[in-house]
């Protein structure tokens, strides 16, 4: 996990460099040839050199898009659950939030919930979680 780490005891202090190292390497090892050829592929139709400029995160949005989300529209496809329904006071909360959050914290809300921060051409009503159709749901 790190040069030398076996004669390096695990103390309070560097726990959670151990555990993130750790995390790291089991994830890594399972899944080395599927990332390899995930890579190559990925170079073999972009030159490496114009994505070498980016960090994850921008080269996400690069890749997905990215837009002004349209709350409105967000509002008007959200599905509610559990006892609550858009003029719930926790609704009323949250949406206020929402609209207090600059687009780009929208866009990791949508992502945290559902997994992408692209917003469909056609807009909320035409977002897909893994099994099709999918509407945002509180």
């Amino acid at each position: 996990l790190k040069p030398g780490g076996a004669n390096i005891p695990v103390t309070e202090k560097n726990k959670k460099e151990y555990i993130e190292r750790m995390v790291k390497w089991r994830i890594e090892r399972g899944v080395v040839q599927q990332t390899e050829s995930l890579v190559r592929g990925f170079y073999e139709v972009v030159d490496a050199r114009l994505v070498s400029v980016f960090d994850a995160r921008e080269l996400e949005l690069v890749i997905a898009g990215t837009a002004e989300n349209d709350l409105s529209d967000w509002r008007n496809n959200t599905e509610y659950r559990g006892g609550y329904h858009d003029n719930h006071i926790v609704i009323r909360w949250f949406w206020a939030a929402v609209e207090r959050f600059n687009n780009e914290q929208r866009l990791r809300l949508l992502q945290f919930v559902t997994g992408t921060s692209s917003i469909p051409y056609e807009g909320f009503a035409s977002l897909r979680g893994s099994n099709g159709p999918r509407r945002f749901c509180v």
